[in-house]
């Protein structure tokens, strides 16, 4: 049972990158899903989260209109597609899964299941 996000990479201001959160062992369509990310010195913050009923998304102000979180159920991942990237958005990025249906509106505490990390560097 593993979780991988993969995807990162350097970017210049204004660029694109698509990060993907594969699932293998189980399948992420029972779960709510989170993208976080966390820069040097700062706390962990959620990016963005798909829920695990209706597959409803919510995501950070920081982010909106930028980013967009997607599931593709034949793949087993949850995708997310980061558009117009700011110096700002230089993290390390990780997914994570909840049982929970409300996941997306709680606690970081509620992913029980993290990725291992993926570098995401908007720099020119």
């Amino acid at each position: 049972v593993q979780l991988q996000a993969s995807g990162g990479g350097l970017v210049q201001p204004g660029g694109s990158l698509r990060l993907s959160c594969t699932a293998s062992g189980f399948s992420l369509g029972g779960y709510s899903v989170g993208w976080f990310r966390q820069a040097p010195g700062k706390e962990r913050e959620r990016v963005s989260c798909i829920r695990a009923t209706d597959s409803s998304t919510s995501s950070a102000d920081s982010v909106k209109g930028r980013f967009t979180i997607s599931r593709d159920r034949a793949k087993n991942t949850v995708n997310l597609q980061m558009n117009s990237l700011k110096p700002e958005d230089t993290a390390v990025y990780y997914c994570a899964t909840s049982r929970s249906i409300y996941a997306c509106s709680g606690s970081q505490a509620d992913f029980i299941r993290w990725g291992q990390g993926t570098q995401v560097t908007v720099s020119s």
